[in-house]
């Protein structure tokens, strides 16, 4: 059992999203120890990106604080390497496929890999061309965690069998950031996910509450947040890492209840 099926072979997964870097690495370094001890059974890091299609204002203004702080893809090779005898839950990269072709797809596995990255998560790149990642992803013990969401439609009963790790559901239409109410369009999916397959469903985009965590995960495997927490580390700069495992410790007991 690799560590992605152990945080959801342990109950409800937390997997708090930061953007890699923001406001700069040594914060972001603070972070990922704060998050584990907080509760997080798995985190996921952004690499950020100049671009970044799928996202809402809060981690877009993020990706541009990392990049203007001078973080770079080696700087969250170099970070991972340093914490992860340290934390043992699963580390996950969020990036966009530019990123990871520009600096050549066998390498960037080669160094998720080396430095202890358990998981990819590439959002712009289509279920159908994945296979230019996969084979690398698996040649290196690395999940690429396959995205479904509202649109996905019939292709979820595709998807889901050939998915491994766990499949990230995104809960509505459109970009990330906080939502104020969450629809049944998580819980649909769930159910069209179960029909098919036996893997862990978590979901994101939108989950910003202690109370919408609860209620997620009373039918998810887990539940992803990450716009409510980078908005934190916008507000408060070096100083949010107690704001943002304040929030995170309160979303992880919320969801253990």
């Amino acid at each position: 059992m690799n560590r992605i099926q152990s945080a959801f072979a342990a109950g409800k997964a937390f997997i708090p999203f930061i953007t890699g870097g923001d406001p700069d690495i040594e914060t972001t370094e603070k972070l990922l120890y704060a998050l584990y001890e907080a509760g997080a059974d798995a985190i996921e890091i952004g690499i950020p990106f100049s671009d970044p299609i799928a996202e809402g204002p809060v981690i877009e203004a993020a990706d541009e604080r990392a990049l203007q702080a001078g973080c770079t893809v080696d700087k969250l090779f170099a970070l991972v390497a340093r914490v992860r005898e340290n934390i043992p839950a699963p580390l996950l990269f969020m990036s966009y496929y530019n990123p990871i072709f520009v600096y050549g797809v066998a390498k960037f596995t080669e160094r998720c890999a080396a430095c202890g990255i358990d998981g990819l998560i590439v959002p712009d790149l289509p279920f159908e061309e994945r296979d230019e990642l996969l084979e690398p992803c698996q040649s290196q013990g690395l999940e690429l965690i396959s995205l479904i969401s509202p649109a996905s439609g019939a292709r979820i009963a595709v998807i889901a069998p050939q998915s491994s790790g766990f499949l990230y559901c995104v809960s509505s239409l459109g970009v990330t950031g906080a939502r104020s109410q969450l629809d049944d369009s998580a819980r649909r999916m769930i159910e069209q996910v179960k029909l098919v397959s036996d893997i862990p469903c978590a979901v994101g985009f939108g989950v910003s509450t202690p109370e919408q965590a609860a209620n997620i995960a009373s039918f998810a495997d887990g539940v992803i947040v990450g716009s409510a927490l980078v908005r934190l580390a916008a507000e408060h700069g070096r100083d949010c890492v107690a704001p943002v495992a304040q929030l995170a410790r309160a979303i992880k007991q919320a969801m253990t209840n």
